[in-house]
C-alpha cells in the first residue's frame, strides 16, 4: 500500500450482482423425458393414425408443434425474473375462469369421451384446466409468501374464486384435476409454515366432501379397480389391457414399436395409458428408468426451493415441482392399477399439446428460480 501511495495510486471496490448458472441437471432430465415422450407418442399413436386414414406420424407432428411452442415458452420464462410473476397471478386466474366458462356455456366447448374439457378456437384445441395448474400455483405462492394464515379476511376473495374454479372443473367432469390442485395447494401451504393439524382437518373434510359428491360412474371405477374382471368388457377393459401390456413387456420389453396392445386393444394407449405401452415395449427397466427421471426432477426441484433466498420463490418452486411429480405419479399408478382410473395425462409423455406446453413453461419458471443472484466484489487499482 505504501508503494501504491508513493505512486499516487488508490484502490477501489465495486459491488456487482451476477447470476449463477441454471440447474443443468434439471434441464438434462427434462430433455430426456421429452425425447422419451416423443418416441412413445410415435409408437403408440401410429396404428391409431393409420386407422383414421392419416399419416402415421400425424400425432407426432401435432405434438411437435406444441413442443416447439413449449420450448419457446420455457426459454422465455427461464429469462423472465420470477419475482415479477406476482402481478400475473390475478390476470392468469381470471383468464382460466373465462376459458372454463366458455367450455361449459358456449359452443366452443367440445365433449370427448363423455367429458367436456376442451376448448376449440379455430385450429387451436386445448384444455383450460391445464392452465389452472400454473394459475393456482402462482396465486397460492403469492398469498402464502406474505403469511400462511388460512383464516385471513384478505384471502377470502381468492378462496371463493378457487372454489368456483374447482366447481367448473368438477362439471366437466375432471375429478383428477381437482385432486391435483387441492393436493398441490396443501403442499405449498405446508412449505410456507402451515399447521399440520389444519391440513389433517381439511383433509378429513375433503374426503367427506368427495364421498358425498362422488358420481355413479366414479363409484363404478372404484368397484372395478378392486376387481376389473367384474366388468371385463366395460369399465374394467382398459385396466385389464394395461396389465396385459405390463406382463407382456417383462423385464426388457418386446422392443420399440412392437407393442401389440396399441393395435386397438388399449384405446387410450397414446394418452392416459401410454405408460402401459412403455412398459410393454421397454419392460420393467424402461419403466424404472422413467420413474427415476421423475424422481430426479422432484429432487432437483426441491433442492432449488431449498436454496432459493426468498419465500415466494421457495413456495413457487415447490408448487411447480410437486404439481408435475404428483401428476406423473398418479398417471403411472393408474396404469399400474395401484389407484382407480382417472383421466390425467403423463407430463411430457402423453399425447396432448396443452399439457406439454404448460409443463414446459412451468419448468422454465423453475429454471429461472434456480439462477440465484450472488454478490461479487471486484477490487481494482487506479
Amino acid at each position: 500500500m505504501s508503494y501504491l501511495r508513493s505512486r499516487n495510486y488508490s484502490t477501489h471496490t465495486n459491488t456487482t450482482y451476477v447470476e449463477t448458472p441454471p440447474d443443468n441437471i434439471l434441464m438434462i432430465v427434462v430433455v430426456f423425458i421429452v425425447v422419451f415422450g416423443i418416441m412413445a407418442v410415435f409408437s403408440a399413436s401410429a396404428p391409431k393414425a393409420i386407422g383414421l386414414g392419416e399419416n402415421p406420424i400425424s400425432f407426432v407432428l401435432k405434438q411437435s408443434i406444441w413442443l416447439v411452442i413449449g420450448i419457446f415458452g420455457a426459454y422465455f420464462f427461464s429469462k423472465f425474473d420470477y419475482k415479477r410473476l406476482k402481478v400475473w397471478a390475478s390476470p392468469l386466474t381470471i383468464l382460466v375462469l373465462i376459458t372454463l366458462l366458455l367450455v361449459q356455456f358456449s359452443p366452443l366447448g367440445v365433449t370427448v369421451n363423455e367429458a367436456k374439457r376442451w376448448l376449440v378456437i379455430g385450429p387451436l384445441q386445448f384444455q383450460p384446466s391445464e392452465l389452472a395448474k400454473p394459475a393456482i400455483v402462482l396465486y397460492f405462492a403469492t398469498l402464502f409468501s406474505k403469511n400462511c394464515i388460512i383464516l385471513d379476511s384478505k384471502k377470502y376473495p381468492f378462496y371463493f374464486i378457487f372454489a368456483f374454479m374447482l366447481l367448473l372443473i368438477y362439471k366437466q367432469p375432471n375429478l383428477s384435476m381437482i385432486i391435483l390442485l387441492l393436493v398441490t395447494s396443501v403442499a405449498m401451504y405446508y412449505v410456507a409454515g402451515g399447521s399440520m393439524k389444519m391440513i389433517l382437518g381439511a383433509g378429513g373434510a375433503g374426503i367427506l366432501a368427495v364421498a358425498a359428491t362422488i358420481r355413479d360412474y366414479q363409484m363404478q371405477r372404484i368397484r372395478v379397480w378392486w376387481n376389473p374382471f367384474t366388468d371385463a368388457l366395460g369399465a374394467g377393459y382398459n385396466i385389464i389391457q394395461s396389465l396385459v401390456a405390463f406382463s407382456s413387456g417383462g423385464l426388457f420389453g418386446v422392443g420399440f414399436g412392437n407393442s401389440k396392445q396399441k393395435l386397438s386393444w388399449l384405446p387410450e394407449g397414446h394418452t392416459d395409458f401410454i405408460f402401459a405401452i412403455i412398459g410393454e415395449e421397454f419392460g420393467f427397466f424402461g419403466c424404472f428408468f422413467l420413474i427415476c427421471l421423475f424422481c430426479i426432477l422432484l429432487h432437483r426441484g426441491f433442492r432449488i426451493a431449498k436454496k432459493c433466498p426468498d419465500m415466494f420463490g421457495k413456495i413457487l418452486a415447490v408448487g411447480i415441482t410437486f404439481s408435475i411429480w404428483f401428476q406423473a405419479f398418479t398417471n403411472m399408478a393408474v396404469a399400474s392399477s395401484f389407484v382407480p382410473a382417472t383421466g390425467i395425462p403423463l407430463p411430457f409423455i402423453s399425447y396432448g399439446g396443452s399439457s406439454l406446453c404448460v409443463s414446459l413453461c412451468m419448468i422454465g419458471v423453475l429454471i429461472n428460480i434456480s439462477k440465484k443472484k450472488v454478490q461479487r466484489v471486484v477490487h481494482y487499482v487506479q
